[in-house]
């Protein structure tokens, strides 16, 4: 039978399986795969594991992770009640990132300056002279903290040294104070006027008084009664020559002689008034006018109260604490504020919180040195601020639940930063780590699994000598 080709092929592919075939389980006999030759070996002769002694210095450090906030975050509002219109922002806009303190502008309004000043009340009026109250003792303290002299320290009545004290606080910040207004100062105007004239009629009033029985009024009153009885004797002279005239004429007229008589008797009632005077109308005109004097300077002083430098309520705002960081600024040069928040500030000091264990937080000691890794990995020196007592579950804003007793806060202060650090810093959760232990120089260290307890309580190490094949064990005292 002929072989083609194809049939060659087949039988070339047959023979060629049959020989691997036979290949593969004749080189099976010789391979050991390592899973069972490790099955088949025997178990190693057991030998010591060492690591040399060390002389080096140990530290034990506490790692920890916190929060890094600015503390106490609060929204400002100007009060543009008693502005009487638009409350333009006109300048002193603060920037993000800067510090505002008690005794400065931190913004300007309709060309007025809107002050800080240190205090927990928030302004609700503005103070004027007589007003009294809480605001009004607060006010004084703030001003006494910048070192301005306030008078009486504990008055709550404004008055004129609180006045005072507020027209230096102007001057500090380099404004004009704020004045009372022109109808106040009219009303100063009128009564002082009315004060003068009051002394006048007064004057008036006492001279009269003082001018009643003096010896110049006797002497005009004796002249007076002396001339008027000249005249009646010259009048009772030319009607007894008509009289006696045999010449035929009218009756003789008596109405000279008649008011000649009611001269005298005029004068003669003059000249005893004058020698014996009657001053009980005088003095009482002189007591009116006394009158009318007190009321009119009381006037004037209530006018001048009322004229005493005020300090309005859009012109001053409170903060509990200070100096401040500013946080946002939501107001720019031109806006109009009306009962809006202007700024969000929070405190100055860039804070990390966190929490520890109680047995990790009693290691821990404020003033304590740490080490802060910021997000970016670089490292910076911080100091323990605080360590509280047992955390409260839900703080921070969270709602106040019960005490966590296996937890304690404490509170990280960074050292000096960037700006970008602080920038970096605010808002992340960082790595604290807190030294807490060390030992005084070098020491001879191992690793805590090389330490055991012998039967009498004390430490040991077994230690192989170099060169030696049998260990021995050493008492040793341990530190960290």
């Amino acid at each position: 039978m002929a072989v083609t080709g194809s049939t060659r092929t087949i039988w070339i592919i047959g023979a060629t399986a049959v020989v691997s075939l036979g290949l593969g389980i004749g080189l099976s006999k010789f391979i050991v795969s390592p899973a069972e030759a490790a099955a088949n070996a025997a178990p190693p002769e057991a030998g010591p594991i060492t690591v040399p002694v060390e002389e080096r210095e140990l530290t034990n450090d506490i790692v920890m992770r916190g929060d890094a906030i600015y503390e106490d975050p609060v929204s400002i509002t100007v009060e543009t009640g008693d502005i009487g219109g638009p409350a333009v922002v006109t300048g002193q806009v603060p920037e993000v990132g800067s510090t505002i303190e008690a005794g400065t502008v931190i913004l300007e309004v309709t060309g007025r300056p809107v002050i800080l000043l240190t205090g927990d009340l928030p302004v609700y009026r503005t103070l004027r002279a007589g007003v009294s109250g809480p605001d009004v003792v607060q006010l004084r303290a703030a001003l006494a903290a910048l070192g301005i002299s306030v008078g009486n320290a504990t008055s709550n009545v404004y008055d004129a040294s609180a006045a005072a004290a507020v027209r230096e606080l102007y001057a500090k910040v380099g404004y004009p104070a704020p004045s009372a207004g022109p109808e106040a100062e009219a009303a100063v105007d009128a009564a002082r006027a009315g004060v003068a004239a009051a002394q006048e009629q007064l004057a008036g009033a006492r001279r009269a008084l003082s001018q009643a029985g003096s010896a110049q009024v006797r002497a005009e009153a004796d002249a007076a009664l002396n001339t008027a009885k000249a005249q009646l004797a010259d009048a009772q002279a030319a009607y007894a020559a008509c009289v006696a005239d045999p010449d035929p004429h009218p009756p003789c007229p008596t109405a000279e002689v008649v008011a000649a008589q009611g001269a005298v008797a005029v004068a003669t009632e003059a000249r005893r008034q004058a020698y014996n005077p009657d001053t009980s109308e005088l003095r009482a005109a002189v007591t009116a006018a006394e009158r009318a004097v007190s009321d009119a300077q009381k006037q004037l002083a209530d006018a001048q109260a009322a004229v005493l430098t005020p300090l309005p309520a859009s012109e001053v705002v409170y903060l509990a604490t200070t100096p401040r960081r500013v946080d946002a600024v939501d107001v720019r040069r031109g806006a109009m504020i009306a009962g809006t928040p202007v700024m969000t500030v929070s405190g100055a000091t860039l804070q990390i919180e966190g929490t520890l264990g109680l047995d990790d937080a009693e290691l821990v000691t404020e003033g304590a040195p740490v080490v802060i890794t910021l997000p970016d990995g670089t490292e910076v020196d911080g100091t323990v601020a605080s360590v509280g007592t047992a955390e409260r579950e839900g703080e921070n804003g969270e709602g106040g639940g019960s005490a966590d007793p296996t937890r304690r806060r404490i509170v990280v202060v960074p050292g000096e930063l960037t700006e970008e650090q602080r920038w970096m810093l605010q808002g992340s959760n960082v790595r604290i780590t807190i030294p807490v232990g060390s030992t005084d120089g070098a020491v001879m260290a191992v690793p805590v699994a090389a330490v055991s307890a012998g039967p009498g309580g004390e430490y040991r190490v077994e230690v192989l000598d170099e060169g030696a094949s049998d260990t021995r064990l050493v008492v040793v005292r341990t530190g960290l």
